[in-house]
Formats: C-alpha cells, sequence, structure tokens
C-alpha cells in the first residue's frame, strides 16, 4: 500500500523519500531487477546478475536502515518534550508513542546486529549519515511536525517493501544461509516468539512493526501537531485495522479517542 500525495508538503515528503531511496539504492548496489518469468538460473547466477542480494548484501542494507530509522521518533518525542517544559503544558500523549517507536527501531538494529559485527568503515558511514539527518529532520520537524511525519510514513513504506522483498527471497530459496536459521535469542524475548522461531519469524516481526510505524506516522500527518490528541496514546488499533488502510483521517482519530475514553471509562465502572 502506498498513500497518495495530494498536497504540495505530501508530494514533497515523497519526494524526498524516493531520492533517498534511490541514493541509497546506488552506493549499495541495490538493483531489484525483475527475474526473468522463465528463468533457470541457480542462486549464484542470480546474484552474479544482479538479481537478488546476497546475506552480506541484505544485512547491510537492513543495519543501515535501522539506524537511520531510529532517529525520528527520538528527534519528534524531544521536540515535544522540550516544548511541553517550556509552555508548561500537557503534550496530548505524542511524546510516548514516538519514543516507543524510536526504541522499536532500535531493537530492531541490536537484533541484526547479533549477525553481523559491522567493520569500522560502515561504522564511519553511520556516524555521518546519522549526523546529517539528524539535524536535517530537527529543522525540518521546528518548521513542520506534519510534512516530517508524512515522510516517515512514505520511509516506512519503503520499509515494508524492503522486509517483504527480504522475506520473498527467503520462502523463494534465494537466501539458503537465512532459511533454516534460528531466531537471535534476544529477538525470542522482545517479540516472545516461540522458542523454535526461525530469522523469518523474526523478519515477519519486524515487517509487523513497521507497519505500525506506518499507519501512526500517516495518522499524525493528518493531526494539527498542537492541538490534536494522539489516537495511540491509550491503545491501538490491531493489524486488521493498520493492515488494510494507511492511517486515520483527524474524524476518524477523533472518534476512536472517544471510543477509547468510553473503553476506559467502562473499564473503570466494571472493576467497581
Amino acid at each position: 500500500m502506498q498513500k497518495e500525495a495530494k498536497t504540495l508538503s505530501d508530494k514533497m515528503a515523497c519526494n524526498l523519500v524516493k531520492l533517498a531511496r534511490w541514493g541509497f539504492d546506488l552506493v549499495s548496489g541495490y538493483k531489484h531487477k525483475p527475474i526473468p518469468a522463465d528463468s533457470n538460473m541457480s542462486v549464484e547466477e542470480l546474484r552474479k546478475g544482479g538479481y537478488i542480494l546476497d546475506e552480506k548484501a541484505w544485512l547491510s542494507r537492513i543495519l543501515f536502515l535501522e539506524t537511520i530509522a531510529g532517529v525520528p521518533g527520538m528527534v519528534a518525542a524531544m521536540l515535544r518534550h522540550l516544548t511541553s517544559l517550556r509552555l508548561m503544558r500537557r503534550d496530548s500523549g505524542w511524546i510516548h508513542t514516538l519514543l516507543e517507536e524510536a526504541e522499536n527501531e532500535r531493537m530492531h538494529l541490536m537484533t541484526f546486529m547479533t549477525l553481523r559485527k559491522p567493520s569500522l568503515f560502515f561504522r564511519g558511514l553511520i556516524l555521518g549519515a546519522q549526523g546529517v539527518f539528524f539535524n536535517l529532520f530537527f529543522l525540518s520537524y521546528i518548521i513542520s511536525p506534519r510534512t516530517c511525519h508524512r515522510f516517515v510514513g512514505y520511509l516506512e513504506e519503503e520499509a515494508v517493501l524492503t522486509y517483504t522483498r527480504c522475506i520473498q527471497d527467503i520462502e523463494a530459496g534465494r537466501l539458503p544461509e537465512w532459511s533454516n536459521m534460528p531466531a537471535p535469542e534476544i529477538a525470542k524475548d522482545y517479540w516472545r516468539l516461540d522458542p523454535s522461531a526461525s530469522l523469518l519469524d523474526v523478519i515477519y516481526a519486524v515487517r509487523s512493526d513497521e507497519s505500525t510505524h506506518r499507519f501512526v506516522n500517516h495518522s499524525l500527518a493528518n493531526l494539527n501537531a498542537e492541538t490534536d490528541i494522539n489516537p495511540f496514546a491509550i491503545r491501538e488499533p490491531d493489524m486488521l485495522v493498520k493492515g488494510r488502510k494507511l492511517g486515520f483521517t483527524r474524524e476518524e482519530a477523533e472518534q476512536y479517542v472517544l471510543e477509547s475514553r468510553q473503553m476506559f471509562e467502562q473499564g473503570k465502572a466494571d472493576s467497581k
């Protein structure tokens, strides 16, 4: 699913994500060339032909993605935290959700770090990219929180696509190194996976997280960042909702907040 960019700010956010994706693909050598329908090429031939990635290339791509993905939630939460302190008023529940997003993305990174220890050169690239992105996002969020949340929503769409393609490669036997790899212990603990869970199960869980971030940020982009209540402060919609649409409209968010309050009050009444 992809949200149609209608307004000028949405088009700007969408095009920035496309530009970032193009640059990242260029640097990492990722092409995603369609495999010919009648192809009988082996995995090695497909890799040499640039049709698929090997496990090292996939891991480098995922590690880089997650080091960047963990920045927006923390920056947005920090700015809203400082605004709440400065103006001495409540934040309407945004800060907690944004911090949860940042922490979740960090756990994705910690999970995949168990599969590979990055080189000093790779760490240097991360340091530079994170420094540039942090400051750009910081300044952009001060100017237009709405555009920034839309940008993250589009960024998460790309993340969902990336993990979907990784899952397809594993299930099609094009990534044999990961086909029967057990899930890291940190992943079993974090996502409460079965003891026999595989790395494929972990990637499904990560993709589910990214679809949640996509839904949350597209929803927040539809709200007034100064006055509207975060609809996810009390509860989150289930995956049937998040999997069928890209986010709440402002009216849907208001209705969801009202329903959440009614459920909360009903729960208090039932407990008496």
